[in-house]
């Protein structure tokens, strides 16, 4: 996805050095041409060797290490289609904010004109110090923001480098990566929510998360995007609000006709309550009451059965027996794809910033795709539906 494009990686001083010899076996996976420079005090953390052999070209550190005549700063400015500063310590964003060029980093980062990713990480006091956050916000870049945890100097708090993969999906969108450039995607998130009374309902545990990447990524892709959720959403492609899965299936199909994909993330109720009480229920001296629900409609079952040229993508959420149903619901189902994902566990699925999927297809082939943050995930789902 990145053949023909020269990326320039530039590495700080700082203990997070060493997850970009990943970022750039990434980048090189990709087709990319990965030219790195680091600043003197990087090779402290990861040497020059390893990065040398990752990117398969020669590190630069030196300023004045000229070569065929040609400045090097200028050189590698000039060579690169985007430039990388990863992890970016106080101490290179400042220089780069103030205009100071006294290393070979800093000097092609002043001379570089085009696109520029930066990826801080540091202590999370050196985060909030004021007049790092002035020369932060000085800089007109792609900033992506630390992660909050605990820190190697023993803090917990803001300022762990963010996800390497959220480093490589900035680039790749920055460089116009768009394979689905003149597609409709519609993606559905969020937890239906079926309402009881004027002040009660029935609903689940989704946050809506892993719709949400979906659709962020697909746009980052280059798709005509439709977001169909639950959730209080403000993003720069078409958001429909809904409540309950009646509203639901009424989006779904609005959209449908001229969709080229359509992924139901959302976690749809199975029943809503008979009779909505028109006001509030008060509590009685009985000690239970009854509740009649009736069957919701299966959006997913009744679009599959209808398609035509689309691709119809399902979400299985199982607490037990995962592949095991996640089979039986695609037959029953009829969709194109199934993604399968254990709600059981903890630090993956419904609220968490993670999930673990496996993703099943009509031909009965499965790919699994291992625990990462849920817009790495969401990349993945995309290959293996475009692939």
């Amino acid at each position: 996805m990145l053949s023909g494009k020269t990326i320039l990686v530039g590495i700080t001083g700082g203990i997070a050095a060493y997850k970009i010899c990943e970022l750039i076996r990434m980048y090189k996976r990709a087709n990319a041409n990965v030219l790195v420079v680091c600043t003197p005090n990087a090779l402290n953390f990861v040497t020059k060797l390893t990065l040398q052999n990752l990117s398969q070209n020669e590190v630069a550190v030196e300023e004045f290490d000229v070569k065929d005549f040609k400045p090097e700063h200028i050189s590698y400015a000039d060579s690169a289609d985007i430039m990388v500063i990863a992890p970016a310590t106080v101490n290179t964003i400042s220089k780069i904010a103030t205009g100071v060029c006294d290393n070979l980093l800093t000097s092609i980062a002043c001379a570089f004109t085009k696109p520029v990713i930066i990826a801080p990480a540091m202590n999370c006091n050196m985060w909030k110090n004021p007049i790092f956050q002035e020369n932060l916000h000085k800089l007109h870049y792609e900033i992506i923001e630390p992660e909050s945890g605990f820190l190697a100097c023993g803090y917990d708090g803001k300022g762990r480098l963010c996800s390497i993969d959220k480093i490589f999906d900035k680039t790749v969108e920055l460089l116009n990566y768009k394979p689905l450039s003149g597609k409709k995607i519609v993606i559905t998130s969020g937890g239906t929510i079926e309402d009881i009374d004027p002040v009660r309902y029935i609903s689940n545990y989704s946050s809506g998360k892993m719709g949400l990447a979906l659709a962020d990524t697909a746009k980052n892709f280059g798709a005509d995007v439709t977001l169909i959720t639950t959730k209080d959403v403000q993003r720069r492609y078409n958001v429909v609000k809904v409540k309950s899965a009646i509203d639901m299936k009424s989006a779904v199909e609005k959209e449908f006709d001229n969709a080229d994909c359509v992924i139901m993330a959302a976690a749809v109720a199975d029943y809503r309550v008979k009779d909505i009480a028109p006001q509030k229920m008060k509590k009685t001296s009985e000690n239970e009451i009854t509740l009649t629900l009736v069957k919701n409609p299966d959006i997913l079952k009744e679009i599959s059965a209808i398609k035509k040229s689309q691709i119809v993508v399902g979400f299985c959420a199982e607490s037990e027996n995962l592949i095991e149903n996640a089979k039986e619901k695609i037959s029953k189902k009829g969709c194109d794809f199934l993604i399968a994902n254990d709600i059981s566990r903890k630090d993956i699925g419904f609220s968490s910033d993670y999930n673990e999927v496996t993703i099943l297809d009509k031909n009965g082939n499965m790919t699994k795709v291992e625990r990462a943050d849920k817009l790495t995930v969401a990349r993945k789902i995309f290959e293996a539906i475009y692939g």
